[in-house]
Order: C-alpha cells, then sequence, then structure tokens
C-alpha cells in the first residue's frame, strides 16, 4: 500500500503538470480539445491525490510501523480517533492534506464555472493546478509521506499528545481548508490579468470562494484559540505565537479585501489595490506553511528544522514577482472607472479601513520576522513577546472596530450632513450612555472605557440598521417581526451577513477586554484536604488520585468548588505522562468552570515531595462571550456566502455586458 501510494503522487504530480501546461497552452491558442484534455488531467490528479490521502490513512489505522510517518504519529493503544485525524499531525501528513484539498477546490471551481467566461476559466484552473505541482513536487522530493525507516519497530511514538484535543482534530483541517481556498481568488486575479478580462467580473466570481476560505480560516483561528486555551494551561488563549500570527496575517488582508471588492464592485474603483490585496493574502497563506515547516522560528505549533522552507520561500519569490509582472503588464486596463468624491462617503471609510488592516498587518508581520531578520544581522535573536504586539496593535484593532461601526452607515459618493446626523447621533448617544453607566458602575481603566465604548457604538448602529430593515419590510409586507427579519436578510444576505459578522466581533471584543483586564491569577501550594480562597471562589482539595493506561501514566488532584457556601461541583485538573513519547512528555489537563459572567481555570501544576500540591488558578471574566462572538461571526459569514438570486441576476447582467463588450 505504501509503494501504491507513492506511485499515485507520482502519477498525480505529471498529472498536474500536463493539466498546468494543457490549459495555458489551450487557452492561449484557443484550442478548446486541448482545454478539455487539461481538465481531464484535473479529475486525475484529484483520484491519484486522493487515493494518496486514502493510502496513508489505512497505513495509519492499520497501523503499519514500517512507515517512518506511521510510527512517528500513531501507537499501540492510542484511540482510534486520534488516530484517524493524526494524518494532519505531522508534517508529510499535513503536506498530503493540503494538496488534497487543493485539488477539491480545483475541481469545485471547475465544475461550478463550466459556463463561465471560456477565455478566463482554463486561466483559473491553470493558476490552480500550477500550485498543486508546487506541493506534489514537495511531496514527492522532499517531504516524502510514504518513507520507509528499512526496519519495523515493535510500537510506534504516537501522536503528540498536545495533539490529542477536540479543538486540534478540527483545527488543522479548518485553517488549511482556509489556507488552499485563498487560491481560488488569487487564480481568479491571475486569470483576469492573463486574459484581459479585468472588469468586476473576476471579483464577482471569485467572492463566495473568498468568503468560503475566509469562514474556514476564522473556524480554524477560533478553533486554535480554544485548543490553546483549554490544553496548553497558561490561562489565555492568544499568545502572539509566530504560528498564531501566521494564521492571522492573511485573514487580517483577505478581511481587507472582502471590504475592498464591494468599492470596485459599485464605484469601479481600487482595482490595482484588489489585486494586490489577494496576492499578499495568497502569499501570507504560503508564508504560513513556511514558518511552520522551516525551522527558522521557535514555537510550539512549528514542525522539526528541514529543507522544505527553502522550497516555501523559492515559491513564495515565483509567486510574488511573476504576479506583479503580471499587475504591471495589465496597469493601462486597471484604471479606476471613477474618483473618490468626498471623504465623508462609505467608499472613503472602506479605503481608512483597509489602511489600517495593513496596518495591522504589518506591525504583526514584523514583529513576527523580527528575531529572524535580527539573528541574520546581529547574530543575536531578539524575542518580540505579547507586550510589544498588545502596545501597538490594541489601539490600530480599536480604530478598526471604530471604523467598522461608521462604514455600514455612510452612503456611497457622498454623505449629507442630514444623513450623518439620522444615522450616527443615536448609536453615539448609546455609546456615551455606555460609557457613563461603566464610570458610576466603577470602571474607570480607560482602555475598557473606549473599547467598550466603541463596541456599544457599532451594536448600536447595526441594530438601528436592522430595526430599520425590519419596520420597513413590515409596512411593505404586514408581516410579523420575525417573518419579517427572514425576509430582510433573505433579500441582501451580503448586506446583513456581514452586519451579523460584525455583531459576532463585538461580542468577541467584550470578551477579550474583561478576561485581559480582570483576570485574577494566583498560585497556591497546599496538602490534600486542605481549603483556600480566591476571589469569591472557596476551594477544598480532594485526595489524589492516579490512573494509567498504554500510553500514559496520570495523576489528578480534585477539588471541590464553592462560592457563598453553595456548591459549584468538583474539579478535576491532572497531569498526564506520556511514555511512550521518545523521553517522556508531561502534559497538563485544565479543568475550567465555564459561565456567562467568568471562568474558573484550575491547573495542576506539580505533585510535591512534601505530599503538597501546587495549583495554577485563573479567574477570567467575559470569555465566554469570545466564544459566543465567534459563533455569530461565522453564522454570519455563512448567511453571506449563501446564494443571493439577486447577486446572481447582477452576475449575469455583468457577464452578458462583458461578453457584448469582448465581442
Amino acid at each position: 500500500m505504501a509503494d501504491l501510494g507513492h506511485l499515485s503522487l507520482m502519477v498525480g504530480l505529471a498529472l498536474a503538470v500536463y493539466a498546468t501546461l494543457a490549459l495555458f497552452f489551450g487557452a492561449r491558442r484557443r484550442l478548446p480539445e486541448l482545454i478539455a484534455s487539461g481538465r481531464n488531467a484535473v479529475w486525475g490528479a484529484l483520484a491519484t491525490t486522493a487515493f494518496a490521502f486514502v493510502a496513508l490513512e489505512y497505513l495509519m489505522v492499520r497501523p503499519d510501523f514500517s512507515v517512518a510517518y506511521v510510527a512517528s504519529h500513531t501507537s499501540i493503544g492510542q484511540p482510534l480517533f486520534y488516530t484517524i485525524t493524526g494524518i494532519w499531525g505531522g508534517q508529510e501528513g499535513s503536506l498530503l492534506f493540503w494538496a488534497f484539498v487543493l485539488c477539491i477546490y480545483t475541481a469545485a471551481v471547475m465544475y461550478f464555472h463550466r459556463d463561465d467566461f471560456p477565455d478566463m476559466m482554463p486561466y483559473v484552473v491553470g493558476v490552480m493546478t500550477f500550485v498543486l505541482t508546487f506541493f506534489l513536487l514537495v511531496l514527492n522530493f522532499e517531504a516524502l509521506p510514504f518513507r520507509r525507516l528499512g526496519f519495523i519497530p515493535p510500537d510506534g511514538q504516537g501522536l503528540n499528545p498536545l495533539l490529542q484535543n477536540p479543538s486540534m482534530i478540527l483545527h488543522p483541517p479548518m485553517l488549511y481548508s482556509g489556507f488552499v481556498g485563498f487560491t481560488a481568488p488569487f487564480a481568479f486575479a491571475m486569470a483576469a490579468l492573463l486574459s484581459g478580462r479585468t472588469g468586476a467580473s473576476w471579483v464577482r466570481l471569485s467572492r463566495r470562494w473568498t468568503l468560503v476560505a475566509w469562514m474556514f480560516l476564522s473556524i480554524g483561528i477560533l478553533l486554535g484559540a480554544n485548543w490553546a486555551y483549554n490544553e496548553l494551561g497558561w490561562g489565555g488563549y492568544w499568545a502572539w505565537d509566530p504560528v498564531e500570527n501566521a494564521s492571522l496575517m492573511p485573514w487580517l488582508v483577505g478581511t481587507a479585501f472582502l471590504h475592498s471588492v464591494m468599492v470596485q464592485e459599485h464605484r469601479g474603483m481600487l482595482k490595482v489595490w484588489n489585486v494586490v490585496l489577494i496576492i499578499l493574502t495568497f502569499a501570507l497563506s504560503i508564508f504560513g506553511t513556511f514558518l511552520t515547516r522551516s525551522g527558522v522560528i521557535e514555537s510550539i505549533h512549528a514542525f522539526a528544522v528541514s529543507n522544505i522552507g527553502t522550497y516555501f520561500l523559492s515559491f513564495i519569490g515565483l509567486v510574488v514577482l511573476g504576479s506583479l509582472f503580471l499587475l504591471f503588464e495589465r496597469l493601462d486596463q486597471l484604471k479606476a472607472d471613477n474618483e473618490l468624491d468626498s471623504l465623508v462617503s462609505r467608499e472613503s471609510a472602506f479605503l481608512l479601513n483597509n489602511i489600517v488592516f495593513l496596518g495591522l498587518w504589518f506591525a504583526i508581520f514584523w514583529g513576527t520576522i523580527y528575531p529572524i531578520v535580527s539573528e541574520g544581522l546581529t547574530g543575536t535573536k531578539i524575542f518580540v513577546g505579547p507586550p510589544y504586539f498588545n502596545q501597538v496593535a490594541g489601539p490600530i484593532i480599536l480604530l478598526m472596530l471604530a471604523l467598522m461601526g461608521v462604514a455600514p452607515l455612510l452612503p456611497w459618493r457622498r454623505a449629507s450632513r442630514q444623513h450623518l446626523l439620522r444615522n450616527l447621533v443615536p448609536p453615539l448617544v448609546v455609546a456615551l450612555v455606555v460609557v457613563a453607566g461603566l464610570v458610576l458602575a466603577g470602571y474607570q481603566k480607560f482602555w475598557v472605557l473606549v473599547a467598550l465604548g466603541i463596541a456599544a457604538f457599532v451594536a448600536a448602529g447595526h441594530v438601528m440598521e436592522f430595526w430599520r430593515g425590519v419596520r420597513a419590510q413590515r409596512q411593505r409586507a404586514h408581516q410579523n417581526p420575525f417573518t419579517a427579519l427572514s425576509e430582510l436578510i433573505g433579500r441582501n444576505r451580503r448586506r446583513y451577513g456581514g452586519y451579523i459578522i460584525h455583531l459576532g466581533v463585538v461580542f468577541m471584543v467584550i470578551g477579550i477586554v474583561g478576561s485581559n483586564f480582570y483576570k485574577i491569577e494566583k498560585d497556591v501550594t497546599v496538602k490534600p484536604g486542605e481549603s483556600f480562597t480566591i476571589g469569591t471562589y472557596q476551594v477544598e482539595t480532594l485526595p489524589l488520585r492516579g490512573a494509567q493506561n498504554a500510553i500514559k501514566q496520570s495523576v489528578i488532584a480534585p477539588v471541590q468548588l464553592s462560592r457563598n457556601g453553595t456548591s459549584l461541583g468538583e474539579l478535576n485538573p491532572g497531569i498526564d505522562f506520556h511514555f511512550k513519547v521518545p523521553g517522556g512528555q508531561r502534559e497538563t489537563e485544565v479543568a475550567v468552570r465555564s459561565t456567562p459572567v467568568e471562568d474558573f481555570y484550575i491547573v495542576l501544576a506539580g505533585v510535591n515531595d512534601d505530599n503538597t500540591v501546587t495549583f495554577k488558578i485563573f479567574i477570567n471574566p467575559l470569555v465566554f462571550w469570545l466564544w459566543v462572538g465567534g459563533v455569530i461571526l461565522v453564522a454570519g459569514t455563512w448567511v453571506a456566502f449563501w446564494p443571493d438570486p439577486r447577486e446572481e441576476r447582477i452576475l449575469e447582467r455583468v457577464r452578458a455586458r462583458e461578453l457584448a463588450l469582448a465581442s
């Protein structure tokens, strides 16, 4: 099976190369038979890559320890669920999964757009198979998933214990689906440049693919934060780790792109800017893989040092230089149809929003690569920690949040004074009332008041937009409020889906502010049977318990939690020692009691020689709303993504107009 899997990857590489050449050459020379042949090769590449993925999964479940990847990520006694999902727990398997997902995206784009712009679509699919060719090259010549050891060990090392968590089961595939998904809008942009079809068609055709990628990446980031919170035992969910930053950077630039393309669709502006944004988004998706797999950074997420980083860095350089060359070649076709009429308009707000997004991206990018730059120039690696990111990124994020509240309330072209008074004054009054209420309640921290005031402004403005829309719908159709709301969203899913996303961000900001500014942290060393108090909680320690299975030995230090004499239940923090990992690996098992008000978070830090135990305890206010906001954000993205008859009619008109111009 290992030999068949390796052979299928070789055949897949040959098919991807052929598909790329056939599609580009066929589109260039207008040879429909060659284009059809290239498309058939895409289906073949999908089949062979899928076979390789299934073959590696079979070898892991079996398990066949003669295969190096299987021996490194499975073991006897490991739960089957983690064995199956462990296929993306290491470098070779995750790259194979990446290639498999890219094949699915490519085939889906080819199928759903089979009747769209025959002069442009072969280039779209050709760009995607070009990217697939790169990944299959790496899998065939550097990161070989079916490499044999030359001997058969009696047992494997098992999946990294830190990855044996429900969030990490879904986090990598969601993150990869987001990264890979940005290949589609990038391919549409490059195809527009190659075919000369530089109007709004490529933007409208790629919008839904961009939303799909953005949604998956959002889910991946949220699941990663949840994993860090519940698995690592440090009491937080975001540490500005380089690999965390590597996932956030394409998300930021991709978000800027989603906002910026609306200006091109409505006003025919920012054409060059949009192409640059999607080039940068795609390059950052590949850059994240480079950071993770090159060994140039230190991170709990990073894989061991390998030569694979050279492949990725070279590919990033090729993509960026090639894309910019195409862009400069087509600059004369990318002139704006209109100019900015007023600084007080929706397009100017979107443009400023883009600048802020890019500013935040660059601040994070520089902080992430600075250790690499400093080591290369001085020989000394200077680490950049959370204080830098919090001080630099915090104010930029608040400005971004404020613009998120202002932009939807402004009209296109120019805002009148009456419009500004009607749309901006009510949410501003709500924000001032909220800030005044917080001050009277005893909350005096400046940045808390600023952040929650802006959050109130955004929420009030968006709720006002929903209320106005529902009121108009009820007057027009005499419907009850719930039916009117459903009809309102259904008639303009893109607009109101975006509003739902913004409301999700507001809830996330509330969770972030509460957990960062009002966290309580305490270390306690006690004997089993003793009690202690932290905040308003009383904690009684119970006798230690032990357990052991085929892969780990565990110590559990249960505690009885109560508040004001009322029992809140038992929590079971513990420590696992995974003895199958070379050298052994110690892992904490966090216990969390979560409520909408606050989380009680306890970690067993150690069991001491004098029969005492040390606990690290955190009280994290409002973290619950971070996860609620994330769910709302994803739901809003789904609403915006869902097919909209109005959008389809607009797209049909764009198709007809551009085909008429071409003829």
